[in-house]
């Protein structure tokens, strides 16, 4: 099929109210940092207003947002299938691949999926392990997790325990997935503030972590400020029970972004991408975007740094483009629980900011947001996506926006970028703000792959003359924070 030109379903004419949801605001009140509420909880902190629930009701009904579940697509996307969330399952979050299992991180643990069929993905294994938000790598036999919420201890029986208390534990996890019905718990790492999300170094017979936390107090004894770096665990492939924290390099030695207002104060990371075979990586990390030398993994460097306190509130995640030339920054305003995508808030507040990488700097050439306004009830901000492998010097991206959907576009002209497709269900609810859609959207080996909050696991695929190069591409394994050369 060609690009798209005109979307087989109907285009949203107005923008709707944005709800002021305030669970970003509620959650930093209540301990280290999580995107969305615990597991259990159905609903994002405060109510809409009556007038916004009106809003949402009458947009539903007027056709410019779709009904409550109800799906729509571009025509030159498919939804090939859906694994709807079990009853071990909690919030979905992050998705790894290797081979032809897809591993798919939530609040209770994770799941491994078999997707030699991709229309008909089967369940191989289910692993209960509370302790949000359980983003999720594999590197061969080994599958990496993390527990940002505080624990009573590192086991995969723990229950909630106060951060103010020092015996509470958060940190990585490690399993041995050699046997996919069976994973075996390794070992753990304890690490300061906890692990929000990883990011895999390869190294040889050693992998590397670089683990991203944020949000210090000094009430909490293993969370003091200013908490100005990363956590670097080293993992001997042949010895993963020896895995240990070998430092914490300073990142913000002037104390990073101070804010305070749109733009968070920097206190940390929230998510690092590497590209190996460049020995570079870019961090996003909270009121700051980083570009770092990571020609020795075990001590990562910073070569440039930027900041945009008009338009970006917190810095949440990024992405190389092919010839690593260029860097996508996400910006995660109001932490994934906002209904931010509407006329109200705009195209540049809660956007992509594209960054070309000259001389080794990064230079702010664009934003891009989808201009598919959402109802005022349904959370939606950028969130995780990745490259499309398309090749011939063209950047196409899948990426996930919450309620929002699943939106394919070209950053080709970095100035211009351009919706070329895109995938979404209608609001939870008519009137109630619900937290849900989807966490992470990633290509691999022919298809995308969503991990819906609430919803479950989605395949897709897009046919599309831009994006039909990528078919052809097959890679053995997949962290895309661990960011591939696919040249």
């Amino acid at each position: 099929m060609t690009s798209l030109h005109t979307p087989r379903v109907r285009r949203r004419r107005l923008g709707v109210a944005a709800a002021a949801i305030g669970l970003f605001a509620s959650l930093l009140a209540a301990g280290p940092a999580v995107a969305v509420p615990d597991p259990g909880t159905p609903k994002a902190g405060g109510a809409l207003s009556a007038t916004e629930k009106a809003q949402a009701k009458a947009a539903i009904a007027a056709g410019e947002i779709p009904g409550v579940d109800e799906v729509v697509h571009s025509p030159n996307v498919k939804h090939v299938a859906n694994i709807p969330q079990h009853a071990l399952t909690s919030l979905n979050t992050d998705i790894a691949f290797q081979g032809k299992y897809a591993f798919a991180g939530n609040y209770n643990g994770f799941t491994i999926y078999d997707i030699t069929r991709p229309s008909s993905p089967k369940i191989v294994t289910e692993v209960l392990c509370p302790g949000s938000q359980n983003d999720i790598s594999v590197s061969g036999d080994l599958l990496f997790l993390s527990t940002d919420s505080s624990r009573s201890d590192n086991s995969c029986n723990s229950t909630s325990l106060p951060a103010t208390e020092k015996a509470a534990w958060e940190g990585l996890k490690i399993f041995d997935i050699s046997d996919k019905r069976d994973p075996k718990y390794v070992s753990s790492v304890e690490t300061a503030c906890g692990s929000h999300t990883h990011t895999l170094v390869p190294d040889g017979r050693d992998i590397y972590v670089y683990v991203s936390s944020y949000f210090p107090n000094a009430t909490f004894p293993d969370c003091q400020p200013p908490h100005d770096g990363i956590s670097v665990v080293k993992v001997p492939r042949g010895a993963p029970q020896d895995a240990a924290v070998v430092d914490f390099p300073v990142l913000f030695p002037d104390g990073g972004n101070p804010g305070p207002g749109p733009v968070t104060e920097t206190s940390g990371c929230h998510d690092i991408t590497v590209f190996p075979s460049q020995k570079i990586a870019a961090g996003a990390c909270m009121g700051d975007g980083i570009l770092l030398d990571v020609s020795d993994p075990a001590a990562p460097q910073v070569i440039d740094r930027v900041q945009d306190d008009e338009n970006f509130a917190f810095w949440h995640s990024a992405t190389f483009n092919e010839s690593g030339t260029k860097v996508v920054f996400t910006d995660e305003l109001g932490g994934g629980g906002g209904a931010t995508c509407d006329e109200k808030t705009g195209p540049t507040h809660g956007a992509n900011g594209i960054y070309d990488l000259v001389d080794r700097k990064l230079v702010f050439k664009s934003y891009y947001k989808i201009d598919r306004h959402q109802a005022a009830n349904e959370n939606c901000v950028a969130h995780n996506g990745s490259l499309i492998p398309v090749g011939g010097n063209r950047d196409i991206m899948v990426q996930a926006w919450y309620q929002g959907g699943v939106s394919f576009w070209d950053f080709t002209d970095s100035a211009n970028p351009k919706e070329i497709g895109y995938f979404e269900r209608g609001p939870l609810s008519a009137t109630e703000a619900i937290v849900g859609g989807s966490w992470s959207a990633y290509y691999y080996n022919g298809y995308v792959y969503s991990n819906d909050i609430r919803k479950g696991f989605d395949v897709l695929r897009i046919d599309d003359a831009l994006t039909d190069s990528a078919k052809s591409v097959r890679l053995g394994e997949l962290n895309v924070q661990t960011q591939p050369d696919y040249r």
